[in-house]
């Protein structure tokens, strides 16, 4: 880095450029943990959405006279605006400034809430919920730059730490604060939740964050990388969604999965010709930041896609309630609020190699112990391994994050901040798809041959499919007046051949933790200077 460049980093007034005098601290403006603080509102309004709207599924399927399809849109539209989105709106970070794209995704974010609170047809919840995740999708880079650029390298991990634990605390609270809105306030609650949140992140945003530019920050746009990467993504995204569907061999699937790497290959080409590029291929000659993101892409596979039958698991199977459920997550959630500080201190003092690999083996040793789960674990079983399991992401999440953010150049913060959610969303993506796969087809396999042995009556072709996709998600159905006797035989086989695939999916998870714990060898501390020292 030149020592303009070092200057105008370090919030020096840079004369000779547009953005002359932006980065000058005074008074509370740009103060490093107030920074922090502002951007943890914005965080947490999106990382709470994340899990919140699942709880409202069903009472907008009932209210809005929605079909299932209806409803899985409502996830998958934001979810694919939000991973498509990432990189390109961390690139308008780095361009224009990240608190202006902060404050821009802030309110955008509130207003498409408040905007799905008030629709009256399910076409424009999802709608909105698409415009939902590009503002998200501009928020989340953006809040990464603004802790790289305000941060000194030896309080950075610290920062993230924190950062980690409002997401960790945020996602875990969804369940149960949107089982209580829910049922005391209706669905249309859970969206207008976000708005006086915005408000305040708005507010503070204005009043304390400070816009720091690097002077050698991209001035123009790669327009073809833009179109390229977003094609590339949304082609890979859409696949995995579709192919519990279309099934993973497919031609559709297959077609759209091919479409994806030729985008890919040719955006990767294209970037090392473009003179200002979206993703620079160059910062992938660091071997720590390209660690860090298939860190976070496999940590996200093992976790996401374990973690999602959980919640099916608690309440059809458990039959605990949506409040219940996400009170019996409370380990995990404080394990990830406790231990995500701690874990930025002990990376700010041994370094991240040692406490990632070691993080990775504790979260596959929980995938593994939750494999072991059976239809009537009680809470202390699985409160051990939430704990474990929360214990072994924490310093993973703040860690790989820090790994990504802290090799990257400060003027592609935003492009790095981009990377690391976008690692996370596709990893998160393919461990649901995947693992969802492996579940579906033991169950497949478990429920015929579970039903023999239980000598319940052969059922007809369509109601034994029926039954199959029921009990991929823990549900017996059983019929009304079904003897007693009858009723329990059915449940015993339903959820029996629910928690077997469950089990394989968790192992497969903690194969994969495995996997990344190697992974993490290979990561080290980030080498560009993180900021103005001369804040703390």
């Amino acid at each position: 880095m030149s020592t303009q460049t070092s200057t105008v980093a370090h919030g020096a007034p840079d004369p000779s450029g547009p953005e002359g005098g932006q980065g000058t601290r005074t008074g509370l403006r740009g103060h490093p943990w107030l920074t922090l603080v502002t951007v943890a509102f914005g965080v947490a309004m999106v990382a709470l959405d994340g899990t919140i709207v699942a709880i409202a599924n069903p009472a907008i399927q009932d209210d809005l006279d929605a079909s299932l399809a209806d409803v899985q849109w409502i996830t998958n539209g934001y979810l694919l605006a939000l991973a498509v989105s990432l990189i390109t709106a961390g690139k308008l970070g780095d361009r224009f400034g990240h608190r202006q794209t902060f404050l821009g995704g802030v309110v955008g974010f509130a207003l498409a809430s408040a905007a799905i609170g008030l629709s009256g047809s399910v076409a424009l919840v999802i709608t909105f919920r698409v415009l939902q995740g590009i503002c998200g999708a501009l928020l989340m880079p953006a809040a990464l730059g603004l802790l790289r650029a305000s941060f000194p390298a030896e309080r950075l991990n610290a920062a993230i730490g924190i950062w980690g634990a409002v997401i960790g605390a945020s996602t875990a609270a969804g369940p149960i604060v949107g089982g209580l809105l829910v049922e005391h306030k209706g669905w249309e609650s859970v969206f207008f939740i976000n708005v006086p949140v915005g408000a305040l992140a708005l507010v503070m945003g204005l009043v304390l964050l400070l816009d720091r530019r690097a002077k050698d920050a991209p001035r123009s746009f790669d327009l073809l990388g833009i179109v390229l990467l977003s094609g590339a993504m949304f082609c890979l995204v859409w696949a995995i969604i579709k192919a519990p569907d279309w099934h993973w061999g497919d031609a559709k699937t297959l077609g759209f999965l091919a479409v994806s790497v030729v985008a890919f290959a040719l955006f990767g080409f294209w970037e090392t010709k473009v003179k200002e590029p979206l993703l620079p291929m160059s910062m992938f000659r660091s071997v720590p930041l390209t660690a860090g993101t298939v860190l976070m892409v496999l940590m996200a596979f093992g976790f996401m896609g374990g973690i999602f039958f959980v919640t099916f698991y608690l309440q059809n199977v458990n039959g605990l309630s949506p409040v219940d459920s996400g009170l019996r997550l409370l380990p995990l959630t404080a394990m990830m609020i406790v231990a995500s500080p701690l874990a930025g201190t002990v990376i700010t003092k041994v370094g991240p190699r040692i406490p990632l690999v070691g993080a990775m083996v504790l979260a596959a040793v929980a995938m593994f112990g939750l494999s072991t789960l059976e239809a009537n674990s009680g809470m202390g079983i699985t409160s051990l391994w939430f704990a474990l399991l929360g214990l072994g992401l924490a310093p993973v999440m703040v860690g790989a994050t820090e790994v990504i953010v802290g090799n990257a150049p400060l003027q592609h913060a935003g492009v790095a901040g981009g990377l690391q959610q976008a690692a996370m969303q596709v990893g998160g993506s393919l461990g649901t798809a995947v693992l969802g796969a492996v579940m579906a087809s033991r169950v497949g396999s478990e429920l015929p041959h579970k039903w023999a042995e239980a000598k319940l009556p052969p059922l007809p072709e369509k109601k034994e499919a029926a039954l199959k996709d029921a009990a991929e998600v823990g549900i017996a159905p059983v019929p009304k007046g079904t003897p007693e006797q009858m009723a329990q035989a059915i449940k015993h086989v339903v959820h029996d051949s629910f928690v077997s695939g469950m089990g394989l999916a968790f192992v497969c998870a903690g194969i994969v933790s495995v996997l990344a714990a190697g992974v993490a060898v290979f990561t080290s501390r980030g080498k560009n200077d993180a900021g103005p020292s001369v804040h703390v």
